[in-house]
């Protein structure tokens, strides 16, 4: 398997031409009564902006635990930061889903090419060579998929590894509020309800002031295994870029993510 060692762990580079997108919320453990605040966050190393929701839409936002969804969308507000509230009335992992629209960038060739080598996107640095396209801009439609879990109570279940059907998701294999620092984790990358094989997916890793990161490359079934090194804030991240099926760009990049908590911080632990 292709991953990096915990001592193998990298400090986050700057520089990066795509920005990852998350959910981030005022905690990560709450009381039934309790509310929480979530804000819609783009940047590197936990750090960034608040998502610009007069340039971009969330057209879905779900809350599920268990059998059941709660549809949130409406409640949805286009400020900086503060972008959602939302009040646990039972106890149980909880699992946020947010689905955006397509927007649109074009980017100038030397920029779009670092980006697909920052990504690990060398099936279209490949077919970008092989058309002798390598030196025209980038334009491309991208979707962002994003997952936040968090738990109610003390009464754990199994709604960390649901599959909610976004075109693109992380599933992990174990519990983040019943794991321990020194426990490995299994992630699957799916698209189109597909494991992913030969993706690179960023695992983040945030605690005390200090982000670090591993990249490692999906096997055949999707996988990826990863150390949890230290309580923090966590976050898988994976792009998969396509051919755009709609005029207007010739690619289309849609972007996962999954945010959870180990030895449930605050936001003071960050």
């Amino acid at each position: 398997m292709k991953r990096l060692s915990l001592m193998g762990l990298l400090l986050i580079a700057t520089g990066v031409v795509a920005h990852e997108f998350w959910l981030e919320p005022t905690r990560f453990r709450y009381k039934s009564g309790e509310t929480m605040t979530v804000d819609f966050r783009v940047g590197e190393n936990f750090e960034g902006e608040y998502w610009d929701l007069t340039k971009h839409r969330a057209v879905s936002v779900l809350m599920h635990w268990g059998n059941t969804v709660k549809d949130l969308t409406a409640k949805v507000q286009p400020s900086k930061g503060k972008n959602l509230s939302y009040t646990f009335d039972r106890e149980g992992t909880h699992l946020l889903v947010m689905q955006s629209d397509d927007a649109y960038i074009e980017l100038e060739a030397q920029k779009f090419n670092a980006y697909l080598e920052e990504d690990g996107l060398t099936n279209v640095a490949v077919e970008r060579k092989r058309t002798g396209r390598e030196s025209e801009a980038g334009r491309e439609y991208f979707t962002r998929y994003a997952k936040l879990l968090v738990q109610s109570g003390n009464r754990t279940d199994n709604t960390f590894r649901k599959e909610v059907g976004l075109p693109m998701e992380i599933l992990i294999d174990q519990n983040p509020y019943t794991t321990k620092p020194g426990d490995y984790l299994t992630a699957q990358i799916m698209f189109e309800h597909k494991p992913l094989a030969g993706a690179l997916v960023k695992v983040w890793g945030r605690y005390k002031h200090t982000t670090f990161l591993q990249n490692i490359y999906t096997e055949e079934d999707g996988t990826v295994r990863f150390p949890v090194g230290a309580p923090g804030v966590w976050m898988i991240s994976a792009v998969h870029m396509v051919a755009s099926e709609r005029e207007g760009a010739d690619w289309h990049s849609h972007w996962a993510s999954m945010v959870f908590a180990i030895d449930s911080p605050t936001a003071s632990d960050k």
